[in-house]
């Protein structure tokens, strides 16, 4: 088998051994390749060793937080999708999550068939794109999944990229917070729908880094839109 036929590996990063074995076993059973270490510091030269496809760590690891974990990765300049377990889901939990660079979480108790849904919308068959989708002075690479505005590169977690890419899509359109969670989560996503506030949130601060005109207004009581003013 050559390595682009391979099965996706999965890093798992988890103190139980047994939620460890669990959820290994279930990644293997849909086809997954799995790495499965119990602490932060082996997970970090595990995923700058073997490069896998998807990391899921828990917040809770002896010794280190998953979110030192997910901000030390970030630092190396590492942008593999990284998944939490968490035992709470709240404004802060989730303001926590996107700042240490996490790109989603998945609420305990563990749940095998609604988990590995969230996996498979994580690792998705790569499809060869070269096209960019372009508003004003903003431009987003589908192939790379990076942005850029006025020639300055963006890095963006997974749910920003999918969010920013909903947005372009639409321009001008007033979207609202029920067409986004359905559009851009895909999942049967469980919580207020003030979770798109606080994406909404980082992603201008990214977009708008160096002072750049707003993009994403806010249309108050219904959604957002992508529009000049």
């Amino acid at each position: 088998m050559s390595l682009a036929d391979a099965p996706p590996c999965v890093l798992i990063i988890e103190t139980d051994p047994a939620l460890a074995h669990h959820v290994s076993i279930d990644l293997q059973e849909s086809g997954y390749d799995t790495i499965v270490v119990h602490d932060a510091r082996a997970g970090l030269r595990q995923a700058i060793e073997k490069h896998p496809a998807l990391i899921v760590v828990d917040r809770l690891l002896d010794g280190d937080s998953g979110l030192t974990f997910c901000h030390d990765l970030r630092t190396t300049g590492t942008r593999t999708p990284v998944l939490l377990l968490m035992a709470r889901d709240t404004v802060d939990d989730r303001v926590a999550c996107i700042e240490a660079g996490a790109d989603d979480y998945f609420l305990k108790p563990y749940r095998s068939e609604e988990f590995l849904k969230l996996v498979r919308l994580y690792l998705k068959p790569d499809i060869s794109v070269s096209e960019q989708l372009r508003f004003g002075d903003l431009v987003l690479d589908l192939a790379t999944r990076q942005a850029f505005r006025n020639g300055r590169a963006i890095d963006l977690t997974m749910k920003e990229f999918e969010l920013l890419k909903y947005l372009m899509e639409h321009p001008r359109e007033v979207l609202t917070r029920e067409q986004i969670l359905e559009n851009v989560w895909g999942y049967d996503f469980v919580g207020e729908s003030n979770v798109i506030e606080v994406y909404i949130r980082y992603l201008r601060l990214k977009i708008e880094d160096e002072g750049e005109k707003r993009l994403i207004q806010t249309v108050r009581g219904v959604g957002y839109v992508l529009r000049e003013s």
